[in-house]
């Protein structure tokens, strides 16, 4: 059996290999209690070596803070915009589509090739703008109050308007996907918009850069098991997604 300092060895190395590790599985491979991996964990997290979340721990700040929108652009761009370009491979001619907010839905948005016929509702400015420059493409602006940070509206109007459709595909952003305890952003309104959006489609897929992952913000979207598909970079560890295979999730990897 492993002495202290081999267990917290261990643990640093798997969690900079797989970014997220949790205390079952460590307390299988170290054949130890999981008060000892707790006691671990805390003790790892003092010395600003990790980071504890429920049920484990990850590399990564699990708390998400807010950004300008123009601040956030900038961050993973040459990933988003992948993400962003492979999401369009999604889209079928005449479909009709909710698109929330975020960076990597702009880059989606930039990505779709012209002369494509969609209907596409939307809660964020800077993406009806952006689609504009589409003749084929309707656009439906959903109003209500209007969130600075993220370009994009919330609140009771904008649930109300989506009452009246249904769309074959929602493609989400997140501020942070946690493997226990879901999709999250920022802002507790825009999560209950999201969930909202959930309800009215037949598919939801997620696009998320891997820094995504481990991290956790204030308002919950909804559970893993809600959403259909995840498109991120190559960043994400293999731990990662297997989990969310396991749960029946497809990923794609660009």
């Amino acid at each position: 059996m492993m002495n202290l300092a081999e267990r917290h060895q261990f643990i640093l190395n798997r969690i900079q290999k797989d970014q997220y590790i949790n205390v079952v599985e460590l307390c299988k491979e170290l054949k130890v209690s999981s008060v000892t991996i707790r006691k671990d964990l805390k003790l790892l997290e003092d010395k600003n070596l990790l980071f504890r979340t429920h049920g484990g721990a990850t590399v990564n700040n699990p708390y998400t803070v807010d950004r300008p929108v123009n601040e956030k652009e900038k961050l993973q761009s040459i990933e988003k915009n992948k993400i962003g370009l492979a999401a369009t491979k999604l889209l079928k001619e005449n479909d009709s589509v909710v698109v929330a907010s975020g960076t990597t839905l702009l880059y989606f948005v930039k990505n779709i090739p012209s002369g494509l016929n969609l209907t596409v509702v939307t809660s964020a400015l800077n993406i009806a703008l952006e689609l504009l420059r589409e003749p084929g493409i309707e656009v439906i602006q959903l109003g209500g109050i209007l969130r600075k940070s993220s370009s994009s509206v919330m609140g009771v109007y904008a649930e109300q308007v989506l009452q009246d459709f249904y769309f074959n595909t929602l493609f989400l952003g997140v501020d942070g996907i946690d493997l226990d305890y879901g999709l999250t952003t920022t802002n507790a309104m825009e999560a209950h918009l999201n969930r909202k959006m959930i309800g009215v489609s037949q598919k939801t897929v997620v696009l998320a850069d891997s820094t995504k992952f481990g991290k956790r913000g204030f308002g919950k979207i909804c559970g893993l098991e809600d959403i259909d598909h995840i498109i991120t970079d190559k960043g994400i560890s293999q731990q990662i997604v297997n989990h969310l295979e396991g749960l029946g999730v497809t990923v794609t990897i660009v």
